[in-house]
């Protein structure tokens, strides 16, 4: 799991920065069913990192008024 940085979304494209938010809303989706069912995640930190990781794409996203 990386945590992505502000450089690295803005040189993707938007379709990219798209699909990019698309995959973390599922994973984090998963995460959240899985901690839900009881099961522990595999990594402690990794829900509160993918929920910054999506807010620091949405707000990139909205500076560049691409949402």
């Amino acid at each position: 799991m990386s945590v992505l940085k502000g450089n690295e979304i803005r040189a993707m494209k938007k379709e990219e920065k798209i699909e990019k938010l698309e995959k973390l809303r599922n994973e984090l989706m998963y995460e959240r069913g899985v901690a839900a069912m009881g099961g522990a995640p595999a990594s402690p930190g990794k829900i509160r990192a993918l929920r910054s990781d999506i807010a620091r794409l949405l707000t990139i996203m909205r500076e560049e008024g691409e949402r």
